[in-house]
């Protein structure tokens, strides 16, 4: 079983919300893009997409502060 480190993950991120937002949009482009090229993994899209968050191979957008 794959252990995510969330601290890790969330290092240098302002809003949970944005993380999770980015990582369930990214496992969504992954997955559709598995289904057109018909390739079968055992990778989890979801661990594919932290991966590439946590390599910095993606960024992701934060809301601004309204404060």
């Amino acid at each position: 079983m794959h252990k995510v480190n969330v601290d890790e993950l969330f290092e240098g991120k302002q809003s949970k919300y944005a993380l999770v937002v980015g990582v369930s949009k990214r496992a969504r482009q992954i997955t559709q893009k598995f289904e057109e090229e018909g390739t079968v993994t055992e990778d989890k899209p979801v661990l594919l997409a932290i991966e590439e968050i946590k390599n910095h191979e993606i960024n992701l957008l934060e809301p601004e502060d309204e404060g």
